[in-house]
C-alpha cells in the first residue's frame, strides 16, 4: 500500500463520511442554540439571547463556508439540512426540560365545585377566583400564574381533584409580583 493510496482512502473517507458528519453535528449545535435563543427572546430574557446569537452565527458561518467549498458533494447538503431539522428538535427538548419562564393557567369549574380551590390553597398556589357564566350556567374561573417548573405539580393537583376540569395554559412574557417562589436558577451563569 503506497502513501498515495492511503491518502486517497483518507480523502474518500473524509469526503463521504467525516465531512458530512461534521457538518451534521455542527448544524445540530448551531440550530439548537438558535432555537434556544428564540425561546429566550420570546420569554423576555434579553441578556442571554445575544450570547447565544454570537455562537449560533459563528458556527453557522463556519459550516456554510465548508458546505460551499464542497458544493459538488450532495451528502454535505443532506447533512446540512438534517442537522438543521435535528437541531430544532433537540433545542425544543432542551427548552422543555429547562422549564424557563412563567405560564398562566385558567381553570373553569362548575359553580359549586370549590374542592380544587381549597386544594390549591393548601399547596400554596397563588390564584384569583372569579365568577363567570358558561353554556350550562354559573362557573368559577381560577387564574394562576406560575413558574413552568411548578406546572407539573399544579396539573397533578387538578388531575387528582377534578380530572375532568377544563383548563388552558399559555406562556407569559413578564410577571411582576405575585404569590409564587422566585427562581434562583442560572443558565450559563446568567439568572433566568
Amino acid at each position: 500500500m503506497t502513501l498515495l493510496t492511503i491518502f486517497n482512502d483518507f480523502n474518500t473517507l473524509y469526503t463521504w463520511v467525516l465531512l458530512p458528519l461534521m457538518i451534521f453535528a455542527a448544524r445540530i449545535v448551531d440550530q439548537t442554540i438558535g432555537t434556544l435563543r428564540l425561546v429566550f427572546l420570546s420569554k423576555g430574557y434579553k441578556n442571554i439571547a445575544p450570547i447565544l446569537g454570537f455562537f449560533e452565527a459563528l458556527i453557522w458561518i463556519l459550516v456554510v463556508r465548508q458546505v460551499i467549498t464542497e458544493i459538488d458533494d450532495p451528502l454535505c447538503f443532506v447533512a446540512y439540512a438534517a442537522g438543521f431539522a435535528m437541531g430544532n428538535y433537540i433545542g425544543l427538548i432542551i427548552e422543555e426540560r429547562l422549564s424557563v419562564g412563567n405560564v398562566i393557567a385558567r381553570v373553569i369549574l362548575p359553580n359549586e365545585d370549590l374542592v380544587l380551590v381549597e386544594a390549591l390553597r393548601q399547596q400554596n398556589f397563588g390564584f384569583t377566583l372569579i365568577d363567570g357564566e358558561g353554556r350550562n350556567g354559573k362557573v368559577k374561573i381560577i387564574f394562576v400564574v406560575l413558574n413552568r417548573m411548578n406546572l407539573p405539580k399544579f396539573l397533578d393537583v387538578i388531575n387528582k381533584i377534578n380530572p375532568n376540569a377544563f383548563y388552558s395554559i399559555e406562556d407569559v412574557k413578564q410577571v411582576k409580583e405575585g404569590i409564587f417562589p422566585k427562581s434562583n436558577r442560572r443558565f450559563f451563569g446568567i439568572k433566568v
